[in-house]
């Protein structure tokens, strides 16, 4: 075909497809430049029009508001004042033309002196009646803008008016001198878009060979073909683990439907094993496999050879070939496979926990009856404990028992079993070696454990018999016994060997149960020594509680703990912490942690106080332990500490990285009061701050770890909103929210251990405690006795009433003498008589013996020797001076 279409075609028609991509990329590129040099030549005129326009108005009005002008307007000659100030302008600002007319259009100068005194042509309404027009007008000189200004006199009247216009073509002169740049621009792109477009060319030719379309999809036919006459089957699958290709000899080993290619593996109802390999992308090497009755020699790798062996992100590529025949040859291809199977799936399925009992079970149930018709599993009861088995003695317990049926003559499972010396049994466990009963008919000695039952265990028609010893780190943990009856020919020595390694694959898994059931026993014997046993005597609030371990194999004991210690003056301090980690050091990191709360506790800490203490000791112990290099220091730890007044009603807590408390109110509302969070102990120098709230009477405090609202299922925002709605439910007991939440919350076996409190607050009443205000006067000492003495009265309590006007005589005149007020008196009847003075000093008194010759020092002395307990805490605005006293039984 002639013409430019017909050139296309043939520079289209190169031989490669490197060149003909080449080309293409080249057009494109050419395309693209062009298409951006029209565009920046277009712009560039749309700014020149503006740029004309700017500069046009600019000069019409700066010569209209110029000096002189106004007055040369009202002289007798403007055009003689003017026409060389207009000349002189448009010269200087490259304007074509500026014009000063009258307010009708009368030029008075023009850059032609023979248009002056003509009539403007243009616009100049708008200008005449006070405004500024500007117009684009074609003219003899192209186009061109030109822009009316008024000159205006002192009261607002237009004297005359201003002109100014230049042509497009003038103000695009800028855009001129930058063409030569586009045009080099636009030239260096080409280039570079022509050069990557070359190199890409070259990679391509590089990867086609230079072959040209023809002869790629000739090749691809030759590879089509032979791909399918081969005599070995081909799979590709792609990242997606979906068929990608399939030859014949694969669709005839493993019966592919014809509409296979695109579809996953998984759906192409081949062998499972098989799919799972292909699904892995795991390299294999004559993999074999049993495909219905073929067994098939599975290859597979990568499709790029730079792949590491567990990158499938490249697809992957396998080959299968039938050898059948090969394994017929051998006389025992399928025995051998099933063997071979029996042993991979017992790797499998047998160990699956870290329990004695399972592990046993799981031993029996896998034999039966792919190997053996009946299997008991005996250990002796000091497995079961954690301890390793005594050298001596045959005393073992049934824990496991699988069978084709379950009437057999065979011990019951859990029966404690003496067997004796002549059982292929205790010949097992005292050689270590396996023993092999293959005619129990013939009655060799195995009898002498029970003649009668012996008896009736052949008549059931049990007649082989395998007694293995549970061997692992040299230690005989007991018998695995398998038994025959189904199956007419004996146990031979192959099923020795079979019966040894599915045994020793058990036995290894035992050991570690075992291990792991001592260590997790003396774990949980540890921390339940550390936990509370038993809750302080208290009553500001009724408390229940809950310590739940993780299931062993699932975490096991952890660091979670909690704690209610009873404060002076009626108060109650609750603890709840974690410690990361579980085992030991877990639980002996968690019993140091609450040792030391106890201990700060008795200094009557405010709750970011004793947190501080508590970061401080947490640091210390992980350089202590990090020094030593023997042992791993706390790698987490959170804590929350809570102090109730019941007389206050007032809750003061902080929280070191640990969950927020959930508040549930008397009508059932459920909160979080958004406690500041703070680091988690050790981290050290970060403040904890403290928050404050008063709780109705009846209002419940739930502390908990996060155990309870996070497991694998389950975000910890979802377990918060799930634990809001169980403690949204009134009427119930503490103890009842504790079981409500722990069943609506916890899975069957938790990964993690839990630590739950509610506390349900109570209130001292106005018959329980009295509150005095007490001036800084002396005298004001006897007005507290006065009304000490009326309260105990009415309380019951006037056998106290001596002692206590004693002690709060010493403790207000202290605070008036040497402290500074408010001095405020608080007496509560609690399980003890309390009293307490509180001032604004932070002063606290020290007890010491007064000399014979001293006339005072003698009133703290009167009081330690008159109360059970005295002490001094510190508050925001000072501190309390407070004292118990034994109420009379």
């Amino acid at each position: 075909m002639a013409g430019p279409f017909g050139r296309l075609r043939s520079v289209m028609s190169a031989r490669t497809v490197a060149s003909q991509v080449f080309i293409l990329q080249a057009t494109v590129a050419l395309l693209l430049v062009v298409a951006a040099v029209v565009a920046l030549v277009l712009q560039s005129r749309a700014d020149s029009e503006r740029e004309a326009r700017n500069r046009s108005i600019a000069v019409a009005q700066a010569f209209a508001s110029a000096p002189g002008v106004k007055e040369a307007l009202a002289g007798a000659d403007p055009t003689a004042a003017l026409q060389s100030r207009t000349e002189a302008t448009r010269e200087a600002s490259g304007l074509d033309f500026i014009v000063v007319m009258t307010p009708e259009g009368i030029r008075h100068t023009h850059p032609n002196p023979d248009r002056i005194g003509k009539k403007y042509v243009g616009t100049i309404a708008p200008a005449a009646a006070g405004g500024v027009v500007t117009e684009t007008v074609t003219g003899s000189l192209g186009p061109s803008v030109r822009t009316v200004a008024p000159v205006t006199g002192k009261d607002g009247n237009v004297l005359g008016l201003v002109s100014a216009g230049i042509t497009v073509d003038r103000a695009s002169g800028l855009t001129r001198d930058q063409l030569p740049v586009l045009i080099g621009a636009a030239v260096f792109a080409l280039a570079v878009a022509t050069s990557g477009a070359a190199l890409i060319s070259r990679r391509l030719r590089h990867q086609t060979h230079g072959l040209g379309p023809t002869e790629m999809t000739r090749m691809y036919e030759h590879h089509d073909a032979v791909l399918h006459a081969v005599r070995e089957g081909v799979l590709i699958v792609d990242t997606d683990h979906r068929l990608v290709l399939v030859n014949d000899e694969a669709r005839r080993l493993l019966a592919i439907p014809p509409d296979a290619q695109g579809r996953p593996v998984g759906e192409l109802g081949i062998d499972a094993n098989l799919a799972r390999l292909l699904r892995s992308g795991r390299p294999a090497s004559d993999e074999v496999h049993v495909i219905g009755d073929r067994l098939v020699a599975v290859n597979q790798r990568s499709m790029s050879p730079e792949a590491t062996s567990c990158d499938v992100s490249v697809g992957t590529v396998a080959t299968l070939r039938d050898t059948t025949e090969l394994w017929a040859l051998t006389g025992r291809a399928d025995s051998a496979q099933g063997r071979l199977r029996l042993v991979y799936d017992a790797g499998m399925r047998i160990g699956t926990t870290l329990d004695v009992v399972r592990t046993s079970q799981e031993l029996s149930d896998f034999a039966v009856p792919r190997f053996a018709d009946y299997v008991t599993v005996d250990l002796p009861d000091a497995v079961m404990s954690g301890e390793e088995p005594a050298e001596t003695g045959t005393g073992m317990r049934r824990i496991a028992f699988a069978g084709i049926r379950d009437d057999t003559p065979l011990y019951a499972q859990g029966r404690l079993i003496h067997f004796v010396d002549a059982t292929p049994q205790a010949e097992a466990y005292a050689r270590g070696k396996t023993v092999l009963e293959a005619d129990l008919g013939a009655f060799s000695g195995w009898q002498e454990q029970e003649p009668a039952r012996a008896r009736r265990l052949v008549g059931y028609g049990i007649h082989s018999m395998i007694a293995v010893p549970l061997r692992a780190r040299d230690v005989t943990l007991g018998i695995a016994t398998f038994w025959r009856a189904r199956k007419p020919e004996p146990f031979d020595d192959e099923d020795v060997s079979l019966a040894e390694e599915l045994v020793a694959r058990a036995a290894v898994n035992i050991d570690n149960a075992r291990r792991y059931t001592r260590e997790h026993m003396m774990a949980v014997a540890l921390q339940r020594s550390l936990l509370p046993r038993a809750l302080p005597e208290q009553t500001a609030l009724d408390i229940a509680y809950h310590y739940l371990p993780a299931q062993p194999g699932l975490g096991g004991v952890g660091g979670d703990w909690f704690d209610v210690i009873p404060l002076p003056g009626a108060r109650v301090a609750l603890v709840v912490g974690d410690v990361v980690g579980h085992g030991f050091h877990a639980a002996a990191t968690m019993g140091r942690l609450r040792t030391a709360v106890h201990n700060f506790s008795t200094l009557d800490l405010p709750p970011d106080e004793l947190l501080w203490h508590m970061d401080e000791l947490v640091s210390r112990i992980d350089q202590d332990e990090n020094e030593d290099g023997s042992v791993t220091g706390v790698t987490g730890a959170t804590c929350l500490y809570a102090i109730y007044d019941p007389a206050s009603r007032l809750c003061t807590m902080a929280r070191a990285g640990h969950l927020e408390p959930a508040i549930v109110h008397p009508g059932g509302d459920v909160e979080f009061i958004g406690l500041p969070a703070g680091p988690p102990l050790g981290l050290g120098g970060l403040p904890f701050e403290t928050s404050e709230l008063h709780l109705s009477e009846g209002s419940s405090l739930v502390l908990y770890t996060d155990g309870l609202v996070e497991d694998r299922d389950r975000d910890i925002d979802e377990g918060l909103e799930l634990l809001r709605c169980v403690l949204a439910r009134n009427g119930r007991t503490p103890e009842e929210t504790c079981r409500a939440v722990l069943d609506a919350m916890l899975p069957e076996r938790p990964g993690d251990d839990v630590a739950l409190v509610v506390a349900r607050t109570r209130v001292l009443g106005g018959n329980r405690a009295a509150t005095w205000d007490v001036p800084s006067d002396p005298s004001a000492v006897g007005r507290v006795r006065a009304e000490v003495t009326r309260t105990l009265n009415g309380w019951g309590l006037a056998e106290e009433v001596f002692t206590t006007e004693l002690i709060l005589s010493e403790l207000v005149t202290n605070a008036i003498r040497h402290a500074r007020g408010p001095i405020t008196v608080r007496l509560i009847r609690d399980r003890n008589l309390i009293c307490e003075v509180s001032d604004g000093s932070s002063t606290a008194p020290h007890l010491r013996r007064a000399a014979t010759t001293d006339e005072g020092g003698r009133g703290l002395f009167l009081v330690s020797r008159y109360a059970e307990r005295w002490g001094t805490r510190y508050t925001g605005s000072g501190k309390v001076i407070w004292t118990e006293q034994p109420l009379p039984v």
